[in-house]
């Protein structure tokens, strides 16, 4: 069926949302794949976005587990993250179908300010909607929104958090849609947005295989990225679907693990529901009621995930793991301190997933981790955790 991988996926949202799903989906037929939009692209990404990203080795790492530990550096793109990826290209798009205006929404922030930038580049003005919380926690990306010329909406209602932004950004949409493209952040929601968002983020998997293929002669043992909605994920793996040879797994945030509290792991704690138009799976209780999500990462705090992680979740291609809090704070510490980068807290999920379980992994083989973004944003969430972090060390 349409809009669907396997059973998951479609599109859930009130009838007044179907006409801009729909131009948005014949838009993404007649001018996503023309040569003119890709050469536009193409030149955004190289020239504006510092596209190809370094696949970087790890050498302290790699000797103390054994085998060859690869960072793909989408920390190193302008403002920060692999967001911007997802929204030079969905503005660009917008752009060809006439729109003026962005709405978004954002956790960690990164996707607000990779669409406040892709927002003044291309000339269109920009809302983005924010959790309450996170505004609290991501304080330095609300001020480079703003400086960005973004107009930023605190939302107070709910858990004040990712799943909050959504709704609010989507009823923004719904009264606005004949000026605005809803600049979905992530490989979920109703059709298309998830094929619309992995199309986009494809570029990282691709990226990485050609490399590997040149620097070794060969493709990964294994590829690892965090999981919240999914888009650094998705990017990163379906390059690879066909590769079985290629060990894919995802990793969601189990917040701090202790039995009974709050997490951000839907595929291993959830069960199928509807949630932001999309049928997938989800963090909620026996009545279909939303649960709350939990995670130092803002990035990962959310209690769905893309319909395409649930299908490759579902099938078995991809196997998702946890990692806890405390756990990705100290693979933050690690990279800091062994190879001196600064990883954001949601890619610490997928580099603490590798540390902690390194027997996972084919001794003398070659391990890729998406960093998907920098760190400079969880330094005030790093500090307050810091004397737990040293406590542990």
């Amino acid at each position: 069926m349409k809009g669907y991988f396997g059973k998951f996926g479609g599109q859930f949202v009130p009838e007044l949302l179907m006409p801009p799903l729909e131009e948005l989906e014949t838009a993404m037929k007649d001018i996503l794949p023309s040569p003119g939009f890709q050469a536009e692209l193409d030149d955004l990404l190289q020239n504006y976005a510092g596209r190809e990203t370094p696949l970087t080795l790890c050498p302290t790492l790699s000797e103390k587990l054994g085998f060859s530990l690869w960072l793909k550096r989408e920390d190193l793109l302008h403002t920060g993250a692999h967001k911007i990826n997802n929204t030079l290209g969905q503005a660009l798009l917008a752009k060809h179908m006439g729109k003026k205006h962005l709405v978004a929404e954002t956790g960690a922030g990164q996707h607000g300010v990779a669409t406040a930038a892709a927002a003044a580049r291309l000339g269109m003005s920009c809302t983005i909607f924010m959790g309450a919380e996170d505004v609290e926690r991501q304080s330095s990306n609300v001020r480079r929104m703003k400086l960005l010329g973004a107009r930023v909406e605190a939302v107070e209602s709910g858990s004040r958090t990712l799943k909050d932004a959504i709704n609010e950004a989507l009823r923004n949409w719904i009264a606005t849609q004949e000026t605005t493209h809803y600049c979905f952040g992530t490989a979920a929601g109703p059709h298309p947005f998830p094929t619309l968002v992995r199309e986009f983020q494809s570029v990282i998997g691709r990226e990485t295989r050609s490399r590997m293929l040149e620097i070794t002669g060969k493709l990964p043992d294994a590829v690892v990225a965090c999981v919240g909605g999914g888009s650094n994920a998705i990017g990163m793996f379906h390059p690879f679907l066909e590769d079985k040879e290629v060990r894919l797994e995802g990793v969601e945030a189990a917040g701090t693990g202790a039995p009974g509290c709050q997490n951000s792991a839907p595929l291993n704690l959830g069960s199928p529901g509807v949630l932001h138009g999309q049928l997938t799976m989800l963090l909620q209780d026996t009545d279909g009621q939303i649960l709350p999500s939990s995670s130092v990462s803002a990035g990962l705090d959310y209690p769905g995930v893309g319909p395409e992680h649930a299908f490759l979740h579902d099938t078995g291609r991809v196997f998702y793991g946890l990692v806890n809090d405390a756990e990705a704070l100290n693979a933050f510490k690690t990279l800091c301190r062994t190879e001196g980068i600064l990883p954001a807290l949601e890619s610490s999920h997928a580099l603490a997933w590798v540390l902690e379980h390194p027997e996972r992994f084919p001794k003398h083989g070659n391990v890729v981790v998406n960093l998907s973004g920098r760190g400079d944003k969880d330094m005030d969430i790093v500090r307050d955790h810091l004397q737990d972090i040293e406590a542990a060390c």
